[in-house]
């Protein structure tokens, strides 16, 4: 499928690896292959001793022109520490949107 912004998985994970340093990147394209929609979860030190709105904040201005391109951005951040927790507990997150074909959610019908 086409991707008429320009702004890809690879391009998105790329960025916020290397500006923010991120440990992990995991990018959802949830528009089903347009580039319209993406959701992703990132961990990063860089998160350490901010609150939500400061992590998003930090993120989408390293993001300015790729949101400012796109339809939907949607993004959990989390420092090393609170991953590593989720890890062992089991509860890590995939990230939002995962499992998903454009609209429909894996296992239910349209």
């Amino acid at each position: 499928m086409a991707d008429p912004s320009g702004v890809t998985q690879d391009l998105l994970k790329e960025k916020i690896t290397s500006e923010l340093g991120a440990t992990f990147v995991e990018i959802e394209d949830m528009s089903g292959g347009c580039g319209q929609a993406f959701s992703a979860i990132i961990v990063t030190p860089q998160f350490e001793k901010k609150t939500s709105l400061a992590r998003h904040r930090l993120v989408n201005g390293v993001l300015k022109a790729e949101i400012a391109a796109i339809h939907a951005w949607t993004a959990k951040c989390y420092t090393p520490e609170q991953w590593e927790k989720q890890r062992q507990e089991g509860t890590q997150e995939s990230a939002p949107g995962k499992g998903t074909n454009g609209e429909v959610v894996s296992g239910t019908v349209a």
